[in-house]
């Protein structure tokens, strides 16, 4: 599965809905205190949605879920289970993204066959708890480079804070895309939220090509 250049971070069903709506892709379900099966109603409802958009739905932290549901990936966090344990029990056709904040991170979860890697925080956000060092534009300069020099080619996405006129930046560092959240949910039009992110990194993209 190609790995889509905007991952919107939802927890329900509505903020999805509305995200792709605005052309959003890629959903990845976090919630960290419900229930189990609140949990997994959770995730039948935001994959609902996903199917009827076309739209691939990862969970965040749960691979048995993920397993269960027949959901398209699943995204572990440092602390969650190692990325060769979840594609043991989910097997080759899922996708397995990984969290790093250092380059060394990055060299681990490359050697562990992951799909994708989420690089950050780009800056303090208040969406995730025990937050790693926040990198800023400079860190992921310098991590990306790293990247290049080492012939990865696994794509990293950044996330952490991230806001609409922070993309054309952040995408010259070499990422190939962002992860949001906030920016998005929380707009007052997330639906136009959703699709200005879109525009400015499909314009990224056909500047790169030519």
């Amino acid at each position: 599965m190609q790995i889509s250049n905007l991952h919107y971070i939802a927890t329900t069903a509505q903020a999805a809905e509305l995200a792709c709506r605005g052309g959003a892709r890629w959903v990845q379900l976090r919630v960290k205190s419900l229930p189990a099966a609140e949990w997994r109603q959770r995730a039948l409802d935001v994959q609902a949605v996903c199917r009827h958009h076309g739209a691939a739905l990862i969970i965040n932290d749960n691979p048995a879920l993920a397993l269960e549901i027949g959901a398209d990936g699943v995204h572990l966090g440092q602390q969650d289970m190692p990325p060769a344990e979840a594609r043991a029990l989910l097997g080759p056709a899922f996708v397995i993204g990984g969290t790093a904040n250092t380059f060394a991170d990055i060299e681990k979860l490359v050697a562990a066959g992951v799909d994708y890697i989420g690089l950050g925080p780009f800056r303090f956000t208040t969406t995730k708890e025990k937050l790693s060092p926040v990198l800023g534009l400079a860190g992921y300069a310098e991590v990306l480079a790293q990247c290049r020099a080492a012939g990865f080619t696994t794509p990293v996405i950044g996330i952490g804070g991230v806001e609409l006129a922070d993309v054309a930046d952040l995408r010259a560092t070499g990422l190939h895309g962002v992860a949001v959240s906030g920016a998005i949910g929380s707009a007052a039009d997330t639906v136009a939220a959703a699709r200005a992110f879109l525009n400015v990194l499909t314009e990224k993209q056909l500047v790169a090509s030519l």
